[in-house]
C-alpha cells in the first residue's frame, strides 16, 4: 500500500476479518480507490497499514496546499 500518488483526500478501506485467533484479527484490507488488497496478521498491523495510507494521503495534501500558498 506504499507509493500512493493520488491527490484525493478520501480513503475507503474494506476490511475482511477472516479469523480471530490469539486475541486478535487476521484477514485482508482493500484500499478501494486503488483496488489494492493486503493481508494483515493482527489488528495492530491493520491499523498500521491504514495509518500508512492516511499519512501518505495527508503528506501529499500538505505539499499541494503549501505549493498553492507559496505561489507569488
Amino acid at each position: 500500500m506504499k507509493n500512493r500518488e493520488s491527490l484525493n483526500n478520501k480513503n475507503t478501506f474494506i476490511v475482511k476479518v477472516e479469523y480471530c485467533q490469539h486475541g486478535t484479527w487476521q484477514g485482508q484490507v482493500t484500499l478501494a480507490e486503488e483496488n489494492k488488497t493486503v493481508r494483515f496478521r493482527s489488528a495492530l498491523e491493520l491499523v498500521k497499514l491504514m495509518e500508512e495510507v492516511i499519512g501518505l494521503s495527508a503528506e501529499v495534501n500538505n505539499k499541494t496546499n503549501n505549493a498553492r500558498h507559496n505561489v507569488s
